[in-house]
C-alpha cells in the first residue's frame, strides 16, 4: 500500500521520489501476474499514465504544482467517462455504445490538478449491488485471508482493492447506497460519502439520479478530504481533527446493530470504550423513525425504479449481456406506480426533516458500516438467496445515509490483522466539513 497522500506529495517536494517512480510502481503491481491486477483494473492507461507522470515531473522541475495531488498515481471507477473511450460501468453490454466525448467533471478536476490517472477499475455491473462479484471480469479478492477469497465489497470493488494492494494511491468510486464506504469498510480503508450536490455526478453513469454521490477511497480522512475537495472545485487544506473530549455521539438503538457478527460487534465495542475513554459523551437512542425509511421503500424505491428508466432500452436488446443477478434487480424497478414514486420522493423529505431534528444536537451519528465481515465469494456465486440477503445486509446501514443525504466517513476499527471492520460517522446534510474534522478526531484515537 502507499503511503498516504500527504507523505506522498512531501516525498515529490523534497526530491525523495518522483512521479514516474510512483506510477511505475503502480503498474508493475497492476502488471504482476501473480496479484489481482487483472481483475482490479478493466482498463490500464499504461502509456498515458507514464506521460502524465512524466509531464508532472517536468512541470514541477519549473517550478509548477499544480496542488498536492500533482504527480500521485489513482484509479477511478469504470463507470466515469473518460476522453474517447466507451464507458463500460463494469458490463459488456455497452460495448458497442459511442465513446465519451470529454471526461467527466470529476476526472477533468482531478487531472487539473495533477493527478496521474493510471486506470478504470472494475465494479458489480452498473453498480448495481454492494457485495462487488462481477461475471464479465472477474471478481478481485479482498486482502484479508487471499486463501479463503472473501468479497471485497461493492460496487466500487476494484477501487478499494487497487489501494490495498498498491495498485494506486487513492481510488475514486461512486456511492448509491455504500458503494464507496462498504470497501472501505471491509478492506480495512477509509472511504468518505459527500452530501450528494457537493460533486458534479455528470459523466457518472447513472444508478439512480436522487441517490448517487461520488467519493474516494484512501489511507486516512485527510487523504479523502484532498480528494474531496478537488472534486467538489473547492480549494483543498488538511484537516483540522475535532477533538474527542466533549464530543457529542450518539449511537442509534434501532436496526443499525441488529445482525451483527461476534468480530464486529467487539471491534465496534472497542471503539466506542476508546472513544468513551478519551472524553467523548457517547448516547444511545432508539431513534425508531429509521424504520420509516426501509417502510416508505416497500413499493419499489428510487435505485430500482430509477435504474429501470435509465436501462430500460438497453435492456430490451442486450439483457442476454447482463449480469442475470443485476438484469433482475433492474427489471424489478418496472412495478412502482408513478404515484408510489411521488409518495416516496415526499416521504423522503419528510423523513429528513424528522433526522436532522434528532441529530442536530449531536456532533456525529455512530453506527457499524456493516454489521458483517467479508464472506467468501464462493458462498455467494453458488446460492442465490444468499446472495441477496447478504447484499440487503451489506447496503443497510450505508444506505440510510444515502436516503437522508448525508455526509458520511468509513473508518476501520479492528485489531490489527483481525478481519476489517469499518465504524462509520455519519454527518449532517452539507456538514462535510465538519463531518471530516470529527472523523479526523475519531481516526486519532483509534489509531492510538
Amino acid at each position: 500500500m502507499f503511503a498516504p497522500l500527504k507523505d506522498l506529495a512531501a516525498d515529490l517536494a523534497a526530491g525523495k521520489t518522483s512521479s514516474e517512480k510512483l506510477t511505475e510502481e503502480a503498474l508493475a503491481r497492476i502488471g504482476d501476474a501473480k496479484g489481482e491486477g487483472g481483475k482490479t483494473y478493466t482498463g490500464v492507461f499504461t502509456d498515458a499514465a507514464r506521460a502524465e507522470a512524466k509531464a508532472s515531473d517536468a512541470l514541477r522541475a519549473a517550478g509548477v504544482v499544480p496542488s498536492s495531488l500533482a504527480g500521485i498515481p489513482i484509479s477511478v471507477k469504470d463507470l466515469f467517462d473518460i476522453r474517447d473511450r466507451v464507458t463500460m460501468a463494469g458490463s459488456v453490454a455497452r460495448k458497442d455504445e459511442p465513446a465519451a466525448g470529454e471526461d467527466a467533471p470529476v476526472v477533468a478536476r482531478l487531472r487539473a490538478a495533477g493527478a496521474v490517472i493510471l486506470g478504470r477499475t472494475n465494479m458489480t455491473e452498473f453498480a448495481f449491488s454492494g457485495l462487488g462479484l462481477n461475471p464479465h471480469y472477474g471478481t478481485p479478492e479482498n486482502p484479508f485471508d487471499r486463501e479463503t477469497g472473501r468479497i471485497p465489497g461493492g460496487s466500487s470493488s476494484g477501487a478499494a482493492i487497487s489501494v490495498t494492494d498498491g495498485m494506486a494511491a487513492a481510488g475514486i468510486g461512486t456511492d448509491t447506497g455504500g458503494s464507496v464506504r462498504i470497501p472501505s469498510a471491509l478492506n480495512g480503508l477509509t472511504g468518505f460519502k459527500p452530501t450528494a450536490r457537493r460533486v458534479p455526478t455528470d459523466g457518472a453513469f447513472p444508478l439512480s439520479w436522487a441517490l448517487d454521490s461520488i467519493g474516494p477511497l484512501a489511507r486516512s480522512v485527510n487523504c479523502c478530504a484532498l480528494l474531496d475537495a478537488i472534486m467538489a472545485g473547492e480549494a483543498p487544506s488538511d484537516v483540522a481533527p475535532l477533538s474527542v473530549k466533549g464530543m457529542r455521539l450518539v449511537v442509534p438503538g434501532t436496526m443499525v446493530m441488529d445482525d451483527m457478527d461476534e468480530h464486529v460487534a467487539k471491534a465496534f465495542e472497542a471503539a466506542l470504550d476508546k472513544l468513551s475513554a478519551a472524553g467523548a459523551l457517547l448516547e444511545e437512542k432508539s431513534f425508531e423513525w429509521l424504520l420509516e425509511i426501509p417502510a416508505s421503500n416497500k413499493a419499489g424505491g428510487f435505485a430500482p425504479t430509477e435504474a429501470y428508466a435509465i436501462h430500460r432500452e438497453l435492456l430490451s436488446r442486450k439483457e442476454s449481456d447482463y449480469d442475470p443477478r443485476v438484469a433482475t434487480r433492474i427489471q424489478g424497478g418496472a412495478k412502482m406506480a408513478a404515484a408510489d414514486y411521488v409518495i416516496l420522493s415526499r416521504r423522503r423529505v419528510e423523513i429528513q426533516a424528522v433526522a436532522n431534528a434528532a441529530t442536530r444536537d449531536y456532533d456525529a451519528v455512530l453506527m457499524p458500516t456493516v454489521p458483517q465481515i467479508a464472506p467468501s465469494i464462493a458462498s455467494l456465486e453458488i446460492d442465490e438467496h444468499l446472495y441477496h440477503t447478504t447484499n440487503q445486509l451489506m447496503l443497510r446501514n450505508p444506505s440510510l445515509g444515502n436516503f437522508l443525504d448525508r455526509s458520511a466517513v468509513s473508518l476501520p476499527c479492528h485489531e490489527a490483522g483481525t478481519a476489517p471492520v469499518g465504524l462509520m460517522v455519519m454527518g449532517e446534510t452539507m456538514g462535510d466539513a465538519k463531518t471530516l474534522s470529527v472523523a479526523a478526531g475519531i481516526e486519532a484515537v483509534l489509531g492510538s
